[in-house]
């Protein structure tokens, strides 16, 4: 159960959310082009990837001089879009 806590804890962020959704195009983003799509700074935005990282959530990959962020599943969308159907 622990596991669960640890994602549904990451998913809590809107930071955190915009992150995923960048991510959702299977492609993988350095850091410097996910803060281009956010609201803040390198190092908050680095902070939030390891959260997402420690999770399970995104994967990272070093490439040439620069570490690369992708989905490790996609059936984290949907889950997420689970969540925004719910009528609370």
């Amino acid at each position: 159960m622990e596991k669960q806590i640890d994602i549904l804890k990451a998913l809590s962020h809107p930071v955190r959310l915009n992150v995923i959704y960048a991510l959702k195009d299977s492609k993988t983003h350095c850091v410097c082009e996910l803060q281009a799509m956010g609201e803040c700074s390198q190092s908050r935005l680095s902070q939030h990837l390891k959260i997402l990282r420690d999770s399970g959530i995104v994967q990272c990959e070093k490439i040439g001089g620069w570490v690369h962020y992708s989905l490790k599943d996609s059936n984290i969308l949907k889950i997420l879009e689970e969540v925004k159907e719910l009528k609370l």
